[in-house]
């Protein structure tokens, strides 16, 4: 992977985890917490995509780093 992909990776998977952080807080959340103890699907899938993709960036970043 290039740095720029790598770069777009890390700052997507940290836009996803913002947005779910959002998503968890939002109402819909709370009435699906308070009946089933889980959150919202969508809240579920932008946590753990934006996981991935921060790892896939940063995996992506730290393997094109050249040592001498």
């Amino acid at each position: 992977m290039n740095k720029p992909i790598s770069l777009a990776l890390l700052v997507g998977g940290v836009i996803l985890i913002v947005y779910g952080v959002n998503a968890s807080n939002s109402n819909a959340s709370g009435f699906s917490r308070f009946f089933t103890g889980d959150p919202t699907d969508k809240t579920m899938w932008l946590l753990i995509g934006g996981a991935v993709a921060i790892i896939a960036g940063a995996a992506g970043l730290i393997r094109g780093i050249k040592t001498p």
